[in-house]
């Protein structure tokens, strides 16, 4: 059986049996280091944040997802998200207008899974609307080359106060 996220196609495995013997073959198969520093450095920006098409992702994107569905402002439901009472109150405090955003013609606050993390990230017109914010802040900026983007000082504050969250810049 397949699931289709974005770009991402996944396989549901028949059995646990197969999934077993897959992770076996994964720990004995040679994996491939970065070749020079500058992969190394790129593959660590990407898996630490990143755009996934207009919406926040890596270890950023799933942290600040988490962190959403732990104050109770996001309540997770299959494979979206539901915006509580708190979280419509506290989402127009950014400035990010819902009622708008529920008329959209694509998916409201969609989970889409993380490549990196193996957990879901928020996307959907939700998603990209949180991207925005911290676009428009100044919280992350674009890093050249790529979809990596960076926490900057100023988002790491934002962070701190107001999820206790410490993510690595």
């Amino acid at each position: 059986m397949t699931e289709e996220a974005g770009r991402n196609r996944f396989f549901r495995l028949a059995n646990s049996e197969i999934a077993e013997a897959l992770e076996m073959l994964a720990r004995v198969a040679p994996r491939r280091p970065p070749r020079t520093l500058r992969q190394s450095e790129a593959a660590r920006a990407i898996k630490r944040a990143r755009t996934c098409y207009d919406h926040l992702a890596g270890e950023l994107g799933v942290g600040v997802t988490e962190a959403l569905v732990e104050r109770r402002l996001l309540d997770p439901d299959d494979d979206s998200f539901r915006v509580t009472r708190a979280g419509r109150a506290w989402l127009s405090e950014l400035g990010i207008e819902i009622a708008a955003l529920e008329r959209q013609r694509r998916s409201f606050a969609r989970a889409c899974l993380d490549w990196t993390e193996r957990r879901p990230h928020l996307a959907g017109a939700l998603g990209a609307a949180f991207a925005d914010v911290f676009f428009t802040r100044g919280w992350v900026q674009r890093l050249p080359g790529g979809r990596a983007i960076m926490l900057t000082p100023r988002g790491s504050e934002w962070l701190a106060r107001e999820f206790g969250l410490a993510p690595s810049r």
